[in-house]
């Protein structure tokens, strides 16, 4: 599957205020990317910046302001890079003069959390080499790698710095996973039912569609195209009979009466959930729609952000659907794109997640986490789709010997 947005391993650099953090990023870059200057807080918000590296295809890198930022504005903006820990595949840790405090322990254990890999570097040795105790307690205590080095104007360390990149980064983060190449064979047709409505974009196709097209060819299989008006028609034509179809989960009631039950039919964003989403966990808790009682309080994470339409599937679409199917008065909160969870998880009852087309899956498997810590049941935008449309189980039955995401996503 080619390589989009979505799949773009982010890198994030932290450390104290003054330490080198945009020095590296720049060194990496070849370019000034981040402001350097002596004073201490220069970088108040995360820089952004796409690096291509050998091997491994563009990295966005994310330079973050000091975890040591004081005062009132200070603490907004340690917050944020906090915030950022839970969006990154790999992080990278600047430290100076042999200063391993409070501040980086805190790093380390915000990086333990999330299940995020790191390495160190010691900048500045010009000033103050690193010394061997220092050296052994972090390794002691982390087991990770710490590279003395001088990043100003030292161009020799960037390919030992790479080295530590490829070293670190998971294969899962850059190394792109098949959508369904595992469910076709050789010369197998995919019948990919999209419709045409007030949410399609403007003179293309959504991305997972785009995404499922490109993965099919990828696997030497044939992607056919048509809208639900046609499918009945094109059916009777088709010969041989498709070996899947995928539907848009807006028409998934039509694709279920119109497609023969020896044809196996599921969902794109079935299909997005199995690849990047909590696949095993949205399994465990989509059944728990039918548990939902009066007053309970439904979260929406929707990650991409886009003008709402009348008829918008996050928020009037579903919503219907469930209050209809459960016959409760349910509460919904729409978060979108990354945006900060309001209250605590716990005051939901469930949590509903996009495909999550536009994000990475660190980032929205980290999106769930505290929901799925919390023991609250979370689900997929298609999952829930097939689920109150009563044809649940036929959505997920290509992937029933897959029950969960591929071994190295877990």
């Amino acid at each position: 599957m080619s390589k989009g947005k979505a799949s773009t391993p982010f890198i994030g650099v932290f450390g104290r205020r003054n330490n080198g953090k945009s020095s590296l990023v720049n060194a990496l870059a070849g370019q000034e990317v981040s402001i350097v200057s002596e004073v201490a807080g220069t970088t108040t918000d995360p820089v952004r910046k796409t690096i291509e590296i050998g091997g491994l295809g563009p990295v966005m890198f994310v330079d973050t302001a000091g975890i040591d930022d004081i005062g009132g504005l200070g603490e907004k903006r340690v917050a944020r890079t906090i915030e950022i820990i839970k969006t990154i595949d790999l992080a990278i840790l600047i430290i100076t003069r042999n200063t391993f405090g409070e501040f980086e322990k805190n790093l380390a254990e915000q990086f333990r959390e999330y299940h995020i890999p790191f390495f160190i570097v010691h900048n500045k040795s010009d000033i103050a080499a690193l010394y061997p105790e220092t050296r052994r307690l972090i390794a002691a205590s982390y087991k990770t790698d710490v590279v003395d080095c001088s990043l100003a104007g030292n161009q020799e360390v960037i390919p030992q710095l790479l080295g530590l990149i490829r070293k670190y980064i998971p294969e899962n983060a850059w190394k792109p996973v098949t959508l369904i190449g595992d469910l076709i064979s050789y010369g197998d047709t995919v019948l990919l039912i999209t419709p045409i409505d007030i949410e399609a974009p403007e003179g293309r196709l959504i991305l997972p569609q785009v995404q499922v097209i490109r993965d099919v060819l990828d696997n030497d299989g044939i992607a056919v195209i048509c809208k639900e008006r046609e499918i009945d028609s094109f059916l009777k034509k088709m010969n041989p009979k498709p070996s899947l179809v995928i539907t848009d989960s807006q028409v998934f009631l039509k694709a279920d009466a119109s497609v023969p039950r020896d044809i196996p039919l599921t969902s794109f964003s079935i299909i997005l959930a199995r690849q990047k989403g909590d696949f095993a966990n949205y399994i465990k808790g989509t059944p728990h729609i039918s548990n939902l009682k009066d007053g309970d309080r439904i979260l929406v994470l929707e990650s991409c952000s886009h003008h709402v339409s009348c008829d918008d599937i996050g928020r009037v679409k579903i919503p219907r659907w469930l209050s209809n199917f459960t016959g409760k008065k349910l509460e919904y909160e729409v978060v979108a794109g990354l945006n900060a969870i309001p209250g605590k998880i716990t005051d939901y009852a469930m949590v509903i997640q996009c495909g999550g087309c536009m994000i990475t899956r660190k980032q929205l498997i980290n999106r769930l986490k505290p929901a799925v810590d919390a023991g609250i049941p979370v689900t997929n935008y298609g999952m829930a789709i097939a689920y109150v449309h009563g044809i649940y189980n036929r959505a997920i039955a290509p992937f029933t010997d897959h029950a969960s995401a591929p071994a190295d996503y877990l």
